[in-house]
Formats: C-alpha cells, sequence, structure tokens
C-alpha cells in the first residue's frame, strides 16, 4: 500500500513542487574523496519533501538512495551519517514490506552510462523542519543534528534489512542550517 502512495504522490509532485515551497536547502554531494560530484536540494511541501538531485562521475546503474540520520559525510565510507531517519523504535526497512516504517525510505537512482543522473522526487515521509504543531508522524530532515542524503553502491530491493540490500554508501551530501543554499563546502 505505502508503494502505491508514494507512486500517487510523485506524480501529484510535479504540480506542487514550486508553488508551496516553505523552505529549501541545498547541499553539495560528495565522493569518499570529499569531491562535489553534484547537488541535491530539498524542498518542504505541505505533505513531504521535493528531493531533486544532480549527480555525476557515479557508477552507472541503478543505487539505493537514503536520508540518513546525521548531518556528517565523513569520507571515505560514510558511515558518520547514521542510521536512516526514523521515528519508530524498531525500524522495519523498505517499501514493499507491508511493516515497513522506515522514514528514511527513497526510490532507488538511476544513474546514466556516462555516469550522470538527474531526478526530482516526492517523500511523505519526511519534513524539512520540525513543524510548529507538534506533530511527529514525519521525522525533520532539519532537527537538531541535521541529516544526510546517502546514495549507496547498488540498488535497494526494497524489502531486505536493514538497507534493501544496497551495499556501501558511495556519494552523502550533508543536510544542516549550516549550508542552506550553498553550493560549496
Amino acid at each position: 500500500m505505502k508503494r502505491h502512495l508514494i507512486i500517487a504522490s510523485l506524480m501529484m509532485a510535479a504540480g506542487t513542487s514550486t508553488a508551496f515551497a516553505a523552505e529549501e536547502i541545498t547541499a553539495p554531494l560528495l565522493d569518499g574523496h570529499d569531491t562535489n560530484i553534484g547537488q541535491v536540494t530539498v524542498s518542504e511541501i505541505p505533505s513531504g519533501v521535493i528531493l531533486r538531485v544532480e549527480a555525476k562521475n557515479l557508477t552507472p546503474g541503478w543505487h539505493g538512495m537514503h536520508f540518513h540520520e546525521q548531518a556528517e559525510c565523513k569520507g571515505p565510507d560514510f558511515t558518520s551519517s547514521g542510521s536512516h531517519v526514523h521515528n519508530a523504535d524498531k525500524v522495519v526497512h523498505g517499501v514493499r514490506n507491508a511493516e515497513a516504517n522506515d522514514n528514511g525510505d527513497l526510490p532507488n537512482l538511476y544513474v546514466n552510462k556516462d555516469g550522470s543522473a538527474t531526478v526530482e522526487l516526492f517523500s511523505p515521509l519526511v519534513s524539512l523542519t520540525p513543524g510548529d504543531s507538534g506533530d511527529t508522524s514525519r521525522p525533520a530532515l532539519l532537527d537538531s543534528d541535521g541529516s544526510a542524503l546517502v546514495i549507496h553502491a547498488q540498488p535497494d530491493d526494497y524489502q531486505s534489512q536493514p538497507i534493501g540490500g544496497s551495499g556501501d554508501r558511495v556519494a552523502c551530501a550533508s543536510l544542516n542550517g549550516d549550508n542552506n543554499n550553498d553550493n560549496e563546502e
């Protein structure tokens, strides 16, 4: 059911991504050698976030992509970014899993033969900033320790625990208030 909601949300997002943007953050996408290989932009909308990824110099094919809980992108392995963003004590990964509650889940990223990728997608599972209403159903990416967008070496199968079999972390963008609309690090 969640999978269908995400696909429907992706289809609806194209018409709402700029009209309702309340806040936006842009961060450089780094590889394991601390080289800037692109840019990540996250925009808040009333029902989630719009994520835009522009990347180059990645391995062609499908790659898992997730929001992680710390705004730390220390290469070469980016383990400093922590686990996936979540608001449950026991996190269950995968939009194909009926019991999934992993708020960091995102669709896979397809990288072209030339190593480039550009995608814009919608996630209803997170918010960019903490809400004034106290709603904690969607964790805020810009909470006290920020978050990171991490790209993995392999595709996410949307079901295996804990990360869908997506393997090593190959690229990372640190999302925190310090790099808002700043493309340099």
